[in-house]
């Protein structure tokens, strides 16, 4: 069966055209290869109002403005939106909340509005965004400044990355970021972009030589299982033709403001509830205390980026 499909303007303006020269409706919609209802409802419903007569830009008006107003408001009940709240103050994303909602035929909903949601609830003050990731990460405009961040030279661009690393197709490419908590005190990740593997360690300061001793710490075991490693511009990567040396793998670093580039690891940075043994944040926790919590990050197991 044919799906039925609007009236575009394109079609407005030969209807336009047509009716002035006396065609009929069955004519018109021959020529247009329409329905003859389908044209006799469009007449009726633009047609200008004192004369009655079919004028081509104020039928597109009329359209425009009609499914403008057929878009305003929500069409989902409250108890959509309140299932909608659960989820995402249980740490599920926008966008797993709208999978698990067609998943289990509750309703079909968009992350985009699932977003617009809760940033609309911010705007009359509710604290719903809080629990959406990286929603408290800040961030400044720097138009027309100088960009000193990351500023190094010989680094190794994305683009000449293994074909391994870009499908996924072999274990050993690696994503690495560093998450900032109290203090000077900060977490390394790295994040296996085949198996979504997750090691994390602890650092004293976000500087080169703390993240050279952390990624000692994580690979001395398997040191071979280390092909590659994509990392941000941050200058506690600066260390990279060190790591290279003791680990002789490729270091690569992401265009700047790219976070795209490096999928995997900023969306499990988000999914990481990393805390102490006192409920602390991991910035507070003593380096032998801080662990996951594993069920919720299973939990809130994310689609592979």
């Amino acid at each position: 069966m044919k799906n039925y499909q609007q009236l575009s303007n394109d079609e407005r303006y030969p209807i336009g055209a047509m009716r002035r020269v006396k065609f009929s409706l069955r004519a018109i919609a021959r020529e247009l290869g329409r329905s003859p209802s389908t044209i006799s409802r469009e007449i009726r419903r633009n047609a200008y109002p004192t004369n009655g007569r079919y004028k081509p830009l104020h039928a597109c008006q009329m359209a425009r403005g009609r499914r403008r107003r057929a878009r305003q408001g929500t069409c989902f009940s409250g108890y959509v939106w309140e299932i909608v709240r659960s989820l995402l103050r249980r740490k599920l994303s926008p966008m797993q909340v709208s999978g698990v909602l067609k998943r289990f035929r509750i309703v079909s909903i968009s992350h985009e509005t699932i977003y617009q949601h809760a940033w609309d609830d911010r705007r009359y003050g509710g604290d719903l965004h809080t629990n959406l990731r990286q929603a408290s990460k800040k961030r400044r405009k720097r138009y027309g400044q100088y960009d000193s961040r990351g500023r190094l030279a010989g680094k190794r661009p994305i683009a000449p990355r293994p074909i391994g690393a870009e499908n996924r197709s072999r274990l050993g490419h690696w994503e690495m970021d560093t998450v900032l908590g109290s203090g000077k005190a900060c977490i390394l990740t790295l994040v296996e972009r085949k198996t979504g593997y997750l090691q994390i360690a602890k650092l004293t300061a976000r500087t080169k030589e703390e993240v050279f001793k952390a990624m000692m710490l994580l690979t001395h075991r398997h040191r071979r299982r280390y092909l590659t490693i994509t990392a941000d511009n941050g200058c506690e990567f600066h260390g990279d033709r060190e790591i290279e040396e003791e680990l002789s793998m490729r270091f690569y670093f992401a265009p700047p403001h790219h976070s795209w580039e490096r999928g995997t690891n900023e969306n499990t940075n988000g999914l990481i509830p990393a805390v102490s043994s006192q409920g602390h944040e991991h910035g507070e926790a003593h380096p032998g205390t801080m662990r996951l919590d594993r069920h919720r990050t299973e939990r809130t197991s994310a689609r592979a980026l």
